[in-house]
């Protein structure tokens, strides 16, 4: 399996993507965000975290026009996995990938911390018989609040569509519902605001970021 990891002007945490989707013996490819047909022969995308263009406009907001984005929302609308970290979260959802918003943190602070995170709802990517598991994966981010009008987390709920909340105790940010992550309807696009991909080694405090990666190509395969 190929994954192909976005990079923008901006972005910080490609590389580390890079090496979380080559430690699942995947193929780690990274795409510049011009590249209109993502270079070709991609089963899977990664849109990561930092802060493409700056955070100018509004974050997320200018990265989604890129022309990789259009190929994206096509791999997206062919069942392809798109997993997008904290900026790229912001990214899918401006884009209309992946409902909701993330605004700027309750306290209007950026947080940089170690949570732990519950899988949920039977379209997560933890799947339906783990939707008790905890995992430990740090945040770091001041636009996390996760917000949807409350016709939209209604559908969210009965859709299984929240894939991850914060443990009780654990929002970082005020985010509606304690969700940290949520999936598209069909359940192969993923968006969450901690970043798996720096929770892959021992060394780190936890190798729990995998699951979200290993998880999201099961979904689909």
């Amino acid at each position: 399996m190929i994954w192909g990891v976005l990079q923008f002007p901006g972005s910080c945490d490609e590389r580390d993507a890079l090496h979380a989707c080559g430690l699942l013996g995947a193929e780690p490819k990274l795409i510049w965000h011009e590249d209109g047909d993502l270079g070709g022969g991609v089963d899977a995308i990664v849109v990561p975290g930092g802060f493409s263009y700056g955070d100018y406009l509004r974050a997320g907001a200018i990265a989604r026009f890129s022309p990789a984005m259009e190929a994206v929302g096509e791999m997206a609308a062919a069942g392809r996995p798109v997993l997008g970290i904290c900026n790229g979260f912001q990214v899918l959802c401006e884009a209309g990938l992946l409902p909701g918003a993330l605004l700027r943190n309750e306290d209007l602070r950026f947080v940089h911390r170690q949570v732990e995170l519950l899988a949920d709802g039977p379209k997560s990517p933890a799947g339906a018989d783990n939707s008790a598991h905890r995992l430990s994966i740090p945040v770091k981010h001041g636009e996390g609040r996760y917000w949807a009008p409350p016709e939209t987390l209604d559908e969210l709920e009965s859709r299984g569509q929240i894939a991850y909340r914060y443990a009780p105790g654990q929002n970082p940010n005020g985010s509606v519902a304690d969700i940290a992550g949520v999936t598209n309807e069909a359940g192969n696009v993923l968006g969450l605001m901690p970043h798996p991909e720096h929770a892959v080694d021992p060394l780190t405090g936890s190798t729990d970021g995998l699951t979200v990666f290993r998880r999201l190509e099961r979904v689909v395969a």
